[in-house]
């Protein structure tokens, strides 16, 4: 394995120690990113212009200029990147340093003054930025996050349902409450996130390309005559996107945070899953298979620690608080514009590193996790207490008087025995013979339910 000195100069972890694991998303959120949805809004626009205006009006894209805003759409090389920083080392401005390359690239390929003239044209940055966002988030969504997302709810799925029918001692307050089956606990976390996943998957991302304050100013002024409403919209939809029609300078972020926070839903859920998982190993229900080359305790050589729950919990709280800013700062802006927003959106990327860094170290753990069935079923037969709530429920139906309390004053707080339970049955005289036979025939393991069918089915 080689170390790159670049990692251990990194500030960041996501940058350092992680930038392996997290290249999906760099591809998506890194600064050279940043630049190319710039530049492919850029190219698309002046090609719809070139598409929608009267050709004497309009840019006139040449032929080799045209081929070039194309390929654009599609690919920008990493040379492209470089030469927008470059320039922007003399403009001190992201999206202006993204304008004059295109005009540079453009005029290098015989584009006429005509042509160079609608680049960037009747756009504020915001125009461009917010469409290059909303682009990022779109296809990080399809092509990293979903899929990622979608690999832990199937694992859940699969859990569920091959442990749908293993009985397991439930634990309400920490305490021994009725049992319930494994694969259910596990079809409980997978009904949510999946639910989670669907919602994140819905989230509309927003768009808008109308100018300065959100008007159409100059787009009216300059061609009157031209439904800019309409234009826009067909140009925003062309990109995948959908129109926000009324806004500010600034597209006003409510997609984004709606983005954000579906996933901020997500890791919720599933930071309160590794949580119980790491419980759950600590009581001895899951063994996890240990790997030779690794050291689980740099004084304690027995130990398999379980890690990867506690690197996920770690990282999905780490993204959850940048996700709750996001929600708080990104849908405010003080009157039309203000530029507090510009470096908050900056940290996308982090968010989603976080998470997405939570979401592998979640998956490692999960096919390191095997039940321990002897440990599972120890516990079990050793809380005949949780059958207090079947006995009194029975008794209940028969009209037998103050059963709770008489369960209570025999069970609460103290070791409860099969024999303390069916003499309790016995002296209960309203109960019928059979039903008394049932109640005392009955055991934890068997006390479940329909968790067996509600995790081989779900809802």
């Amino acid at each position: 394995m080689t170390i790159s000195t670049s990692e251990l100069h990194a500030l960041s972890p996501l940058d350092g120690r992680y930038r392996a694991k997290i290249a999906p998303i760099a591809q998506h959120f890194s600064e050279k990113a940043l630049i190319a949805a710039r530049l492919r809004v850029e190219a698309a626009w002046l090609l719809f212009l070139d598409r929608h205006l009267a050709t004497d009006e309009g840019p006139r894209l040449e032929k080799e200029a045209k081929a070039f805003l194309e390929s654009l759409t599609q690919t920008v090389e990493s040379e492209a990147a470089v030469r927008v920083k470059e320039i922007e080392s003399t403009t001190n401005h992201d999206v202006k340093a993204c304008e004059y390359y295109l005009r540079e690239e453009l005029t290098a390929r015989g584009a006429s003054e005509q042509t160079l003239a609608f680049i960037h044209f009747a756009c504020t940055s915001e125009d461009i930025n917010n469409l290059a966002y909303a682009l990022m988030m779109k296809e990080c969504r399809e092509q990293v996050l979903m899929p990622k997302l979608s690999e832990i709810c199937r694992h859940l799925e699969e859990f569920a349902k091959r442990y749908a029918s293993i009985p397991m001692l439930s634990r309400t307050h920490g305490q021994t409450a009725s049992p319930t089956t494994l694969g259910k606990e596990w079809a409980v976390f997978h009904y949510r996130l999946k639910k989670a996943l669907d919602g994140f998957d819905k989230v509309v991302l927003l768009g808008k390309i109308n100018g300065a304050v959100g008007n159409y100013n100059a787009h009216q002024v300059a061609f009157p005559e031209l439904d800019w409403r309409s234009l826009t919209k067909d140009f925003i939809e062309s990109l995948g996107l959908r129109q926000n029609p009324l806004t500010t300078q600034i597209e006003n972020h409510d997609a984004m945070v709606e983005f954000t926070d579906r996933l901020v839903t997500f890791n919720t859920i599933a930071l309160g899953m590794a949580r119980d998982i790491w419980a759950y190993i600590a009581i001895g229900y899951f063994h996890q298979k240990s790997l030779a080359h690794e050291v689980g305790s740099s004084t304690m050589p027995h130990k398999v620690n379980p890690i990867d729950f506690e690197n996920s919990e770690g990282n999905l709280g780490v993204a959850n608080a940048l996700g709750r800013h996001f929600a708080e700062k990104l849908p405010i802006s003080r009157w039309q514009r203000d530029l507090s927003d510009s470096t908050v959106q900056r940290v996308l990327g982090t968010f989603l590193g976080h998470s997405f860094l939570a979401y592998q170290s979640l998956l490692v753990g999960l096919s390191k996790i095997e039940p321990n069935r002897s440990r599972i079923e120890e516990d079990l037969l050793a809380a005949s207490e949780v059958l207090g709530e079947a006995i009194q429920t029975v008794m209940r139906r028969y009209g037998v008087k103050d059963a709770y309390e008489r369960l209570k004053e025999k069970t609460r707080g103290q070791k409860v025995t099969q024999e303390i339970l069916s003499q309790l049955i016995d002296d209960c005289q309203e109960i019928p013979n059979p039903e008394k036979e049932r109640l005392k025939s009955l055991t934890p393991e068997h006390y479940i339910g329909y968790a067996t069918q509600l995790a081989e089915g779900g809802a």
